[in-house]
């Protein structure tokens, strides 16, 4: 009964924190409104996602907290480069990343999460699905920053997605 009622809780957790966040107001008719959303949405859109991968949980969050991290510490990196670096010193680069990952979900998120990752920008996955191209605004070893970009990220979610 639950599976039915709630066929993806995340999603419908996550759906209520954003409604709450986007209308700015915690008040019955919000967080109402927020949870039958919550509910609604993932019953109508769960035959679209017949194979959930298995999420764990703890690893989830410790990976969400080490994203945070590094969004903000790449924020301060990239002003940097922007205020004291002069154009000419930039070393932009293209760099293919081998996916280690399978799970398209698991391959979302960390697109995702190179995109929010102020300098760099996740543009394309190769046809088979075995590769991301990233772009990188200042990337003076781009082997490097592809091994610590798998280590970093990859890792955490391959031991997330398992």
């Amino acid at each position: 009964m639950t599976n039915r009622l709630l066929p993806h809780p995340g999603l419908s957790l996550l759906l209520v924190v954003m409604w709450v966040v986007m209308v700015s107001d915690l008040t019955f008719g919000t967080l109402f409104l927020g949870i039958v959303f919550g509910i609604l949405v993932p019953i109508f859109t769960a035959p679209w996602w017949p194979e959930r991968p298995p999420v764990r949980l703890v690893p989830a969050l410790g990976y969400l907290g080490i994203v945070l991290w590094d969004i903000v510490v790449a924020n301060f990196h990239v002003a940097a480069i922007i205020l004291f670096k002069p154009n000419r010193d930039l070393k932009p680069a293209w760099l293919t990343i081998p996916l280690d990952l399978s799970s398209p979900e698991a391959i979302t998120v960390f697109a995702g999460t190179i995109s929010l990752t102020p300098g760099t920008v996740s543009s394309d996955i190769s046809a088979c699905g075995q590769y991301l191209l990233v772009h990188a605004l200042h990337a003076p070893d781009p082997a490097g920053e592809i091994t610590k970009v798998k280590a970093r990220y990859e890792a955490r979610l391959k031991e997330i997605f398992r």
